[in-house]
């Protein structure tokens, strides 16, 4: 059994619209999954869904981590069991320091593991992780004291969402369009952030758009997302054939044209 499996997954909006319609996939530890699909196909909702977002509701199939059925669990109850979002668009939480949010994340996470019982990282240990993660992630030291995200530039939004991940150790970590507005340079970084992490005890779902993360984060499985379905699957070289041919041959109206 994989460590995240989906299983016939469909997801609805709020007012009832269906969105994702049946989706099956497995992720394992040391494995990274990309899913490629064009704007509008259902991509961030399937993120939002797995990770728990109450605007999203899941009407058929489930979510297992682990052997664990967590359809129904709330999105800090999927993060405590190692279920990690790195948003497309972060948020900013003026007055909350990055260096505050991180330690009661990692607290929480530390809790919810000891069966409720308070075991709150040492802040020695805490301040020597953080600044060797900094360092190890291009992210500047002076944004651990600044309010999270807030007059972060797109580059430091996303590099502070790896530092998340690199903290927090996650099992599955999934990122919705991270490459987004990124340049080169901040693209290597949350590439090589990715590749580093992940590894026997952490796998990935990377969800893009275009090809180009994936020059930096090399796949093991690439499907191909449309209208809220998996639509094709395969290895590092589906991502290169959509590259070359787009997205049309994929869509049935347009591959019948």
């Amino acid at each position: 059994m994989a460590l995240l499996e989906l299983q016939n997954l469909h997801v609805a909006l709020e007012d009832g619209t269906p969105i994702v319609k049946g989706v099956d996939l497995a992720i394992d530890t040391n494995q990274i999954h990309a899913v490629m699909g064009p704007n509008g196909s259902g991509k961030s909702t399937l993120a939002y869904a797995l990770m728990g977002h109450p605007a999203y509701e899941i009407t058929e199939g489930r979510i297992l981590l682990d052997g664990e059925d967590i359809t129904e669990l709330g999105a800090d109850e999927r993060a405590q069991r190692g279920l990690f979002l790195a948003f497309q668009y972060p948020h900013a939480i003026p007055g909350v320091t990055v260096t505050s949010f991180l330690r009661s994340a990692i607290n929480a996470v530390r809790k919810a593991r000891a069966g409720g019982t308070d075991d709150p990282i040492a802040i020695p240990e805490f301040r020597k992780e953080l600044l060797a993660q900094m360092d190890r992630l291009k992210v500047s030291r002076e944004l651990a004291s600044r309010y999270l995200n807030d007059g972060f530039s797109g580059g430091e939004k996303k590099r502070v969402e790896i530092l998340q991940m690199a903290m927090l150790k996650p099992r599955i970590a999934v990122l919705d369009e991270t490459d987004s507005g990124l340049d080169i340079d901040a693209l290597r970084v949350v590439a090589s952030g990715v590749n580093e992490l992940v590894g026997p005890d952490m796998g990935a779902l990377v969800i893009t758009h275009y090809q180009r993360i994936l020059n930096y984060v090399k796949p093991d499985h690439v499907h191909v997302f449309v209208d809220g379905r998996i639509v094709e699957s395969g290895g590092a070289e589906l991502a290169q054939q959509l590259e070359a041919e787009g997205y049309d041959p994929f869509i049935p109206e347009k591959a019948e044209a």
